[in-house]
């Protein structure tokens, strides 16, 4: 690899040689008429080395020589043109001190830069556009072809398709349209809200409309498919958008949101079919970037349940800050066979360890907190699907309180720096077995900050669904829909709080570089989401027409279910942060001993596996728990 980088390095400095040598000939010529007198023939071939000699070092100094010819940008060209330039003022000066000019024209410096730029930049680009339009077949015939090519650009292939969107998304999927020799459409226009913009051109491609004139531009033009590249739209213009393709009769699609390609690249790959996360409304999310990376460079963090929806999010999320190493602690081996290889593909400079563990075996947590000495700590790790749980409330004493107050002990005798715990709105006045345990957990979590002498910050982070997690009901609707239905809706009036994982992720992050221990943090949810008219917009995202292609059946509630959930209790006030998608909640705990006491009894109905008596020992410890009173709201305030 190294003789063909130098090999390919000695081309492009002869070529750059031959341009240079050939440029200022060539001024000479052309400022003397192509009738060169022999003393100035003479003073070209003096001057010829010392004009290599400046040109190649500003050429090198400006990197002209580290970039690749296929791959000429922008950047590449502007380089160019600050080079010729530092050279041609370099030599004038060179010249001045040498012989004032004497017998130099100095002319025939200026027409030498306009030579010397134009060639450097001709060749550049030919060979830019030539990879461009090559397939692997590389020749005379491939060069031949690739010219056709060029120049037969503007010519129509496969699909019309129309970008809703002339801002920077949309340009960029117009220019990968143009540029990928792989798809088979071309972009007959752009529709876009400023008026201004009409009539104008990006890469080409005019600005036919605007976009509520949608229907008219595809029924007057050959339009197979629209595509929204609009990634900021609010969900009630997205709605509009979408209800003007369907009555257009129009495919569509959209590009993913900029949760979806954060430090990513917008290009035809990321083009997806719209979805209900696409009318959730939500603005992007800015990040402290600078304030994350300080509690996240360079240190070791470990993530439980690091297979999980929300654990893998973290995990892509918090390599990206550049941790000195990451330890994935996971009970399933798939998923974390799986998160492991991808973040060892996608984060080469981060450490990545795989644990295969469980953190109801305290042993095993010492062992790992003593080998890696991590210094933050993100507990993703739990048991959430809530009718399961009512079937096996044992299971969430163990796993979700026991195995939490494990990793809060070892945590704080590593004296770790950070401990993030990832709650849930059902902590909130619940009527479930799910819900009760995590709040306990967070009790846990907030009593641990309060142990005198503790070095760790114990923090906690409440939201509600996410929508494209495990267990999640998108997914499930989506496959009810594929089978041809009947979608199953538990009630007409549910309603729950979603926010997508990215977007969790992003403020779990945010949220641990905030606090400073025992704060529980809630995240800015929006408005809640009514689950019949979820199902209802999925049906016709699919194509059809809810209660006529595909019937929406009502179940009821299940075990442990509420119609309404809560993100706050009537116990808990509300403080604003400095960021205004998070929220802190001033909220009491737990005298320790009684809650060790309680704890140690509630394992112990656990073990003995009664789900009357462990609902009764949850009772004790959250009085809020309300079990069987699941069609309530719960009595609590909403943030709506």
């Amino acid at each position: 690899m190294k003789v063909r980088l130098s090999r390919n390095l000695f081309i492009i400095v002869m070529v750059d040689i031959i341009l240079l040598c050939t440029s200022f000939y060539l001024a000479h010529l052309i400022r003397f008429d192509f009738d060169l007198p022999d003393w100035a023939g003479e003073k070209c071939i003096e001057l010829l080395p010392y004009v290599l000699g400046v040109k190649l070092f500003c050429f090198y100094f400006f990197d002209l020589y580290k970039g690749m010819w296929r791959y000429t940008s922008l950047n590449d060209l502007m380089n160019i043109v600050k080079a010729c330039t530092a050279a041609t003022f370099g030599l004038i000066v060179f010249v001045l001190f040498k012989n004032r000019f004497e017998m130099v024209s100095r002319s025939v410096f200026i027409i030498d830069w306009c030579l010397t730029l134009m060639s450097i930049l001709s060749v550049r680009i030919i060979t830019r556009l030539c990879f461009e339009e090559f397939t692997e077949d590389f020749g005379l015939r491939a060069v031949f072809d690739s010219f056709l090519k060029i120049f037969k650009r503007g010519q129509r292939k496969g699909k019309g398709v129309i970008i809703v969107g002339a801002g920077d998304c949309g340009q960029k999927i117009c220019r990968e349209f143009i540029e990928n020799p792989y798809v088979q459409s071309h972009v007959i226009g752009f529709l876009d809200d400023d008026v201004s913009k009409i009539g104008r051109k990006i890469h080409g491609v005019s600005v036919l409309n605007v976009i509520d004139e949608l229907e008219h531009t595809v029924k007057s033009a050959d339009v197979d498919e629209v595509i929204i590249a609009i990634s900021n739209a609010g969900s009630q213009r997205m709605r509009q958008i979408v209800g003007a393709c369907k009555k257009a009769d129009i495919n569509f699609k959209t590009i993913p949101n900029m949760g979806e390609v954060i430090d990513g690249k917008i290009n035809i790959s990321s083009i997806r079919n719209v979805e209900y996360r696409d009318l959730l409304g939500r603005e992007p999310v800015k990040l402290d970037k600078e304030e994350i990376g300080k509690y996240l460079g360079n240190k070791r963090v470990i993530v439980t349940g690091a297979g999980g929806s929300i654990g893998t999010g973290l995990c892509r999320q918090i390599c990206r800050y550049s941790p000195e190493k990451i330890i994935l602690f996971e009970r399933a081996e798939s998923p974390l066979y799986e998160i492991d290889l991808e973040l060892k593909k996608s984060f080469p400079n981060v450490e990545v360890i795989p644990v295969l563990g469980d953190i109801q075996n305290k042993t095993e947590l010492n062992k790992i907190f003593e080998e890696f000495q991590p210094d933050i700590v993100f507990h993703a790790a739990a048991y959430k699907h809530v009718p399961m749980l009512e079937k096996h409330p044992w299971k969430a004493v163990e796993n979700n309180i026991e195995g939490t107050r494990n990793l809060v002990e070892v945590t704080q005798k590593f004296e770790c720096e950070k401990f993030v715990f990832v709650s849930t709105d059902k902590a909130v006045n619940p009527t479930n077995v799910m819900g009760t345990s995590k709040r306990i957990a967070e009790i846990l979590v907030q009593n641990m900050n309060n142990t005198q002498g503790s070095k760790t910050s114990f923090i906690t982070v409440r939201f509600g669904n996410v929508i494209g997690s495990v267990g999640s009901v998108i997914p499930l609707f989506k496959k009810q829909i594929n089978e041809g239905g009947p979608v199953t809706v538990t009630h007409p009036e549910m309603i729950r709080y979603f926010m997508l994982i990215p977007e969790a992720c992003q403020l779990i992050l945010q949220a641990g570089s905030m606090g400073k221990g025992g704060e529980i943090f809630i995240l800015e949810m929006g408005k809640p989401v009514k689950i019949d008219s979820m199902a209802r917009d999925l049906i016709r995202f699919s194509g059809f027409e809810p209660g006529v292609d595909i019937k929406i059946e009502y179940t009821g509630l299940r075990p442990g279910e509420k119609l309404y959930e809560e993100l706050i209790t009537d116990q808990e006030n509300v403080v604003p942060t400095g960021h205004h998608k998070i929220m802190m909640l001033n909220s009491c705990g737990m005298v320790m001993d009684t809650l060790d006491k309680e704890i140690e009894n509630l394992k112990k109905e656990a073990q003995n596996r009664n789900p009357d008596k462990i609902r009764v020992a949850l009772k004790k410890i959250v009085p809020e728990y309300s079990p069987g009173s699941s069609g309530s709201s719960g009595g609590g305030s909403q943030i709506i």
